[in-house]
C-alpha cells in the first residue's frame, strides 16, 4: 500500500469516518520492503501499547505511536499469517488492559442470512441483529449487528469505551447495509448504543439498538447486553394444550391491565410493582375474578410513561421499569401454570420521534416514509412504518414472532389497525397520497397485516391475533385465503360506542334510543368479535365507567353498571374489561397512580366486584354463552320491540340446540310485575343470576329462585314465563327440568 494511501486511511480512522475499518486495522500482510506483518490499532485512550504474541505470552512488543490521536503500528519483518496476538494498553490513568483485537475476527453473519434479510424473509432476524453473547475463535464476547444502509460509519459505543465513537467502528457487509462487529471480553450487562454518522448533512446520532433485548430504566436510554435465552420454562402442559384448543368455541374473558398503574406501593414513593410482585398479586386476583386471559397494555420498552407503552423504542425488550426479561418470562410462565392466557398489545402502526429511536435512523427516513403525508401521524406526533420496504416488514414480522416465541405469549392484540389500512386516516383532503389505483387503501400495510397473521398462526398454532379496527372494513377476522385480513378476533368498537352512549342516557329517555341496544345484532356475526370496555373509554375526560352511569343515587349508578356488565356477558362475542371497571373505579384512569383499591372498603364496590366475579363463573359454566359466539344459530331474540318499557329478552344456545340460557333486561328503574316472556320449552326455569340480588347491592327483587313455564303461547313461542323484573336489572334463567 503506498504511503500516501495509508496516511489517507489513517486520517479516516482518526476522524471516525472509515466505512471499512478492517481494511486497515488489525493484522495485515505488509509488502515491504522488507516484507512482513503490520499490526495496526487505534487506541485513543492509550499512553502506550504493546502486542502480546499468543505463542510467546511472556513477551511484549512495543508499538509505535504514529499519530498523536492514538494510532499505533507494529511491523514484524518476515512474519506471516496466521499470527495470534493480544493488545496490551497502558492508559493515561496508569491502568493496564489486555484484550484480543476486535479487528482480527472474521464476519459472523452468513451470506444466506444477509440474502434473507434483504429479501424480507428472515423471520428469526432477532437471532442475528442486535447484541448477542457468543464465543468466536476461542474468545468470549458480544457480536453486534445493525441495519443502517445509508451510514458513512457506524460504531459501537458504550461504557466499555467511554462512549467514544472512534474506538469501535463496525464493518459493513457489502451492499446489504448491515454493519457488524465482534468485541471480545464484553459480557452481560454491558451498556451500549450505535453511533451513526450519515453520508451527508453532517448528521450524527447515538441510537439505541432496534433489536436490543434489554434497556436501562427510563429516562436513561442505553441498550443493555442481555442473554434472553437462558430462562427455563415450566409451562409445557399449557403450551401443549393450547395447540389443540379451539378458542373461538371457548370462553374468553379478558382482564386488560396497565402494569404500571394496576397497583403501586404508595408508602415507598409510589413505586411500581416488580414483575415478581405482579405475579404474586395480579395472577391470584385475576384467577379469583374468573378471567381466562390477561391482556397487557404494551410492555415493550418506551421512554414516555404518558404514552402508556404505545410509543415504543425497544421493540424486542420488556420494559425495565418492572424488572428483567427473565422476570417477565417468569410472570408469563406463572400465568400459564395457573391456567391463564397472556395477550400483549403490539404496536406496528407507528413509533415515536425520540432521538435515540428508529426515526431518521441512519440520517435518512429508514423505517418511516420520507413524505409526511405518508410517514407521520398528525394526531399522535409519531412516525408511520414504511410497509413497502422489505427490511422494515421483516423487522416487524420477526418482532411479532419474537414475542410469541421467546416469551410464550398466547396472542397479540394489534393496536390502531384502522390507521394502518387507510391512507387518509385522520387526514384532511390534500394531506394524503392515494394508492396507485386512486383509492385510500394502504395496499402495502394490508399485505403486511395478512402476512403477519399467516406467519403467527403458521409458526405458533393456537395463538390469537386480535385487531383493534374501528371501521367497517370487511372480513377482518376471516382467513387470508378467503380474502380476509386473517385476524382471529376483532374488537367490536361499534357495540362499545352504542352501549356507552345508551347507558349514559337518563333511563326516562332510553326508550327513544332503543335501537342502540339492538343494532349490534344486525352485524354481530359478520366478524369474530370481542366486546371491549377498554382503557380508551376511561381517559381524556370521559370519566370512569361508574362516573358515566346516570342516577340521582349512588345505588342507581351501580345498578346501571351491573346492567352494562350483564348485557356484555349475555351478548354474543368474547369479553374484555379494563382494570378497575370490575369494582367501580370512581376516578378516571390515571397512569401515574394505582387504582383506587381503597374503595373496596365500601359495600357497593365490593358487591359490584362479586357480581363481576359471578358473571365470569356463570359465563365459564354455560356452553351456551361461548360455544356459538360467531353464528346466528347461537342467538335468538325473544323480544326486542318493547321500547316503551326499555326491556329486551333473548336466549343464547350452545352447539347442542337444546342447551340454552334466557336473558331478560329492564333498563329503567321501574319495577315490572307479571312481565311475560315467551320460551321454547316447558319446564322449571331456575334463576341463575339476578343483578338486583342484595349480595350485589340490589333490592333483592326477583322470582324466588325460579319458576315453571306456563303452557301459554307468547311472542311466537309455545310457552312463557310470567316474571317479576327488578328495576335496572338483568335476569338469567335456565330450564333445569322438563
Amino acid at each position: 500500500m503506498p504511503t500516501e494511501a495509508l496516511e489517507s486511511e489513517i486520517d479516516l480512522i482518526v476522524q471516525a469516518n472509515h466505512s471499512d475499518p478492517f481494511h486497515i486495522l488489525g493484522d495485515h500482510q505488509w509488502g515491504g520492503p522488507p516484507a512482513g506483518l503490520a499490526i495496526r490499532a487505534f487506541l485513543p485512550e492509550a499512553h502506550q501499547a504493546w502486542v502480546i504474541p499468543s505463542a510467546q505470552p511472556e513477551s511484549a512488543l512495543l508499538m509505535e505511536r504514529v499519530r498523536p490521536e492514538g494510532f499505533f503500528v507494529l511491523v514484524l519483518e518476515g512474519q506471516t499469517f496466521p499470527f495470534g496476538y493480544q493488545l496490551r494498553v497502558l492508559d493515561c490513568h496508569g491502568q493496564t488492559f489486555q484484550f484480543r483485537d476486535p479487528y482480527t475476527f472474521p464476519p459472523v453473519l452468513s451470506d444466506y442470512d444477509l440474502y434473507l434479510m434483504g429479501e424480507g424473509h428472515h423471520y428469526r432476524k432477532y437471532e442475528k441483529l442486535g447484541a448477542h453473547l457468543r464465543d468466536l475463535e476461542g474468545a468470549s464476547g458480544v457480536q453486534f449487528a445493525v441495519w443502517a444502509p445509508n451510514a458513512r460509519r457506524v460504531s459501537v459505543i458504550g461504557d466499555f469505551n467511554r462512549w467514544d465513537g472512534r474506538r469501535h467502528p463496525m464493518r459493513v457487509r457489502g451492499s446489504t447495509g448491515i454493519w457488524e462487529l465482534f468485541i471480545p471480553n464484553l459480557g452481560e450487562g454491558t451498556l451500549y448504543k450505535f453511533e451513526i454518522k450519515a453520508r451527508h448533512s453532517n448528521y450524527q446520532a447515538e441510537k439505541a439498538d432496534p433489536y436490543g433485548f434489554f434497556f436501562e430504566r427510563p429516562p436513561k436510554t442505553a441498550s443493555v447486553v442481555h442473554d434472553h435465552y437462558r430462562y427455563e420454562w415450566h409451562d409445557e402442559a399449557w403450551m401443549q394444550a393450547r395447540l389443540k384448543r379451539n378458542w373461538l368455541e371457548s370462553p374468553i374473558a379478558i382482564y386488560e391491565v396497565h402494569l404500571g398503574s394496576w397497583m403501586r406501593v404508595p408508602e415507598e414513593n409510589n413505586r411500581y410493582l416488580s414483575y415478581g410482585e405482579l405475579a404474586d398479586r395480579l395472577i391470584p386476583y385475576v384467577l379469583e375474578m374468573g378471567y381466562t386471559h390477561i391482556e397487557l397494555m404494551p410492555v415493550a420498552e418506551h421512554p414516555f410513561d404518558g404514552s402508556w407503552g404505545y410509543q415504543i423504542v425497544g421493540y424486542f425488550a420488556p420494559t425495565s421499569r418492572f424488572g428483567t426479561p427473565e422476570e417477565f418470562s417468569a410472570f408469563v410462565d406463572r400465568c400459564h401454570q395457573a391456567g391463564l392466557g397472556v395477550l400483549l398489545d403490539w404496536v406496528p402502526a407507528h413509533f415515536p420521534k425520540d432521538g435515540h429511536g428508529l426515526g431518521y435512523f441512519d440520517g435518512t427516513n429508514l423505517y418511516e416514509h420520507a413524505d409526511p403525508r405518508l410517514g407521520e401521524h398528525r394526531d399522535w406526533g409519531t412516525l408511520v412504518f414504511n410497509y413497502g420496504r422489505n427490511e422494515v416488514r421483516n423487522f416487524l414480522l420477526s418482532n411479532a414472532l419474537f414475542w410469541l416465541d421467546r416469551y410464550h405469549l398466547d396472542g397479540l392484540r394489534v393496536d390502531a389497525v384502522a390507521s394502518m389500512i387507510y391512507l387518509d386516516y385522520s387526514r384532511q383532503p390534500g394531506d394524503w397520497i392515494p394508492n396507485p389505483y386512486g383509492g385510500n387503501e394502504n395496499l402495502e400495510a394490508i399485505e403486511f397485516i395478512k402476512r403477519f397473521n399467516e406467519l403467527a398462526h403458521q409458526y405458533h398454532p393456537g395463538v390469537l391475533t386480535v385487531a383493534e379496527e374501528s371501521t367497517s372494513w370487511a372480513a377482518v377476522s376471516r382467513p387470508v385465503y378467503l380474502g380476509g385480513l386473517g385476524f382471529s378476533l376483532k374488537w367490536n368498537m361499534g357495540w362499545m360506542n352504542d352501549m356507552l352512549a345508551y347507558f349514559s342516557k337518563d333511563p326516562i329517555h332510553r326508550k327513544f334510543h332503543h335501537n342502540a341496544l339492538t343494532f349490534g345484532l344486525l352485524y354481530a356475526f359478520t366478524e369474530n368479535f370481542v366486546l371491549p370496555l377498554s382503557h380508551d373509554e376511561v381517559v381524556h375526560g370521559k370519566g370512569s365507567l361508574l362516573g358515566r352511569m346516570p342516577g340521582y343515587f349512588l345505588e342507581d349508578k351501580f345498578s346501571n353498571l351491573r346492567l352494562l356488565h350483564g348485557y356484555m356477558y349475555g351478548h354474543p362475542g368474547k369479553k374484555l374489561l379494563f382494570m378497575g371497571g370490575e369494582f367501580g373505579q370512581g376516578n378516571e384512569w390515571n397512569h401515574d397512580q394505582s387504582l383506587d383499591w381503597h374503595l373496596l372498603r365500601w359495600p357497593l364496590h365490593r358487591q359490584l366486584q362479586s357480581f363481576v366475579k359471578d358473571l365470569n363463573r356463570l359465563y365459564r359454566s354455560q356452553p351456551a354463552l361461548y360455544e356459538v359466539d360467531f353464528q346466528h344459530t347461537g342467538f335468538e331474540w325473544l323480544d326486542f320491540h318493547d321500547s316503551d318499557n326499555s326491556t329486551v329478552s333473548f336466549l343464547r344456545r350452545a352447539k347442542d340446540p337444546d342447551e340454552f340460557v334466557v336473558f331478560v333486561f329492564n333498563f329503567t328503574p321501574a319495577l315490572r310485575e307479571g312481565y311475560r316472556v315467551g320460551v321454547p320449552t316447558a319446564g322449571y326455569y331456575a334463576e341463575l343470576m339476578n343483578s338486583d340480588a342484595s349480595m350485589y347491592g340490589g333490592q333483592n327483587i326477583g322470582n324466588a329462585g325460579g319458576l315453571p313455564a306456563d303452557d301459554f303461547s307468547w311472542q311466537g313461542r309455545p310457552y312463557s314465563l310470567q316474571l317479576t323484573l327488578p328495576p335496572l336489572a338483568m335476569l338469567v334463567l335456565k330450564r333445569v327440568q322438563s
